[in-house]
């Protein structure tokens, strides 16, 4: 992979990352579409710890009051019933679904369940399930109002994520509404969830990039890191737009995207243009 194309793949991840498009899909596509065939699992998680970063740096003191309250709680300076605290416990809980899946899936996560023809079919079968969520969305509660069961339950819908065509905050999202949270909870919580899920994915494919066991093609370093860079810088000027868009709009203008997106997807598959 030259450098120009990875730059043009860590702008595609920087954009994708936080909206409910899936920036695995897109990567994938355009990766395709560039003459790359699939830029590989490897490159998609490593870049993400790019977008990853964004998110530490957006919710920083979100993230830093979670973490001392939690750890404050355990040594008995708060109450354990802490609203912060819960919500660490929370975080730690709802990460174990992608963490057990992600380890039991990883063979299939790094190829066969990255086919094009699957990830059209999730463009397509999620646009309507988020849009679903929205038709029945209550939005009345609130992060404090978060039980270890909703944790768990945002854990399940961000493992839905593995699979390419998703979309993890799509998924994460859709599923806060469909348990009635506000649609700047369900969005405040997925980042917060995503982290821990993200660093140990991206963390994995470096190792796997460094050992030389990496699936998938231009894994070489300089490339890599151009584009993690390039999604840091994007993706932080577009979680900063997202949380300001989703406090007054809707997810239907995103769901119509997807929904041509997949029918494109599958005029380009069935003519071969690009292969699965």
């Amino acid at each position: 992979m030259d450098f120009l194309t990875a730059a043009i793949l860590g702008l595609v991840q920087g954009v994708t990352e936080f909206l409910p498009i899936s920036s695995s899909a897109h990567i994938s596509i355009v990766g395709r579409l560039l003459g790359q065939d699939d830029p590989g699992a490897a490159f998609t998680a490593i870049s993400q710890l790019g977008t990853e970063a964004a998110v530490v740096l957006y919710f920083w003191g979100d993230i830093t009051r979670i973490i001392k309250a939690w750890f404050a709680s355990l040594a008995g300076r708060i109450p354990r019933n802490d609203p912060d605290a819960i919500l660490g416990w929370w975080v730690i809980l709802g990460t174990f679904p992608i963490a057990i899946l992600g380890l039991a899936l990883q063979d299939w996560i790094e190829t066969d369940l990255r086919s094009l023809w699957l990830t059209a079919t999730m463009l397509l079968v999620f646009a309507l399930v988020i849009l679903a969520a929205e038709r029945r969305a209550s939005q009345h509660k609130e992060l404090r109002d978060l039980t270890w069961r909703d944790g768990l339950a945002f854990g399940f819908w961000q493992a839905l994520a593995l699979v390419p065509g998703v979309s993890r905050s799509g998924g994460t999202i859709a599923g806060g509404l469909f348990m009635g949270f506000t649609r700047e909870a369900a969005a405040r919580y997925s980042f917060l969830l995503a982290i821990p899920a993200v660093l140990a994915s991206g963390g994995l494919q470096v190792v796997k990039v460094f050992t030389g066991t990496a699936i998938g093609t231009g894994t070489a370093w300089g490339p890599i890191w151009l584009a993690t860079v390039i999604a840091f810088v994007v993706g932080y000027a577009v979680i900063a737009w997202f949380m300001r868009y989703i406090t007054t709009h809707t997810f239907t203008p995103f769901m119509i995207y997807r929904i041509i997106a997949a029918l494109v997807l599958f005029g380009l598959l069935g003519a071969g243009v690009i292969q699965a």
